[in-house]
C-alpha cells in the first residue's frame, strides 16, 4: 500500500459516497487511476464495504451500554456458543474477547433502563456459559469514531 492508496482512503472513510471523479480530484489521480485502486482495496479485502452511519437518537436507542461477561467454563465448546447466540442478538453493536478479568466485551444500544433490564434478564444471561455479566451505562459519549488513524 503506497502513499496515493492511503489519500484514498482518508477521503472515503470521511466520504464513502463521495464519486469517483472527486475522489480522483481529492487524491490527485486520474478517474481510471483512482477507480483501478479503490476495485484493488476492495479485492483485496482492505475495504470491507460502505454503510450510512446513523443517529441511535432519532432511532430510539439513544442509551450505550458496556457489559462485562464472565463465561462458567473456558471451553472452545463454550466460546462457540456464546459467540453464535451473541451473532444472533440485534442489541449487540460489538463482542470482544479479551485478556484480562473478564471474557467478553460487549457494546449494546436500547432504548432506556427498562428496555437495557429486558435485554440482560430475557436475552444476555441466557446466553450459553453465562456466569456473571457487570453492566456499564454510558452517561456521555466523549468520542465515536469507525475511522482508522491512517
Amino acid at each position: 500500500m503506497d502513499d496515493a492508496d492511503l489519500r484514498i482512503l482518508r477521503v472515503l472513510q470521511t466520504d464513502g459516497r463521495i464519486t469517483n471523479a472527486d475522489l480522483a480530484q481529492r487524491v490527485g489521480l486520474s478517474a481510471a487511476a483512482c477507480h483501478e485502486r479503490v476495485r484493488r482495496l476492495k479485492d483485496r479485502g482492505v475495504i470491507r464495504g460502505y454503510a450510512a452511519l446513523l443517529d441511535p437518537v432519532q432511532l430510539d436507542r439513544p442509551l450505550l451500554i458496556f457489559v462485562e461477561v464472565y463465561l462458567d467454563r473456558s471451553t472452545p465448546d463454550v466460546f462457540d456458543a456464546f459467540a453464535r447466540a451473541v451473532r444472533r442478538t440485534p442489541e449487540v453493536l460489538e463482542c470482544h474477547m479479551v485478556a484480562g478479568g473478564f471474557d467478553y466485551l460487549i457494546k449494546a444500544r436500547v432504548r432506556d433502563m427498562d428496555a437495557y433490564r429486558a435485554f440482560l434478564g430475557d436475552v444476555l444471561t441466557r446466553m450459553p456459559g453465562i456466569r456473571q455479566t457487570h453492566t456499564y451505562a454510558v452517561m456521555e459519549e466523549i468520542k465515536a469514531t469507525v475511522a482508522l488513524p491512517i
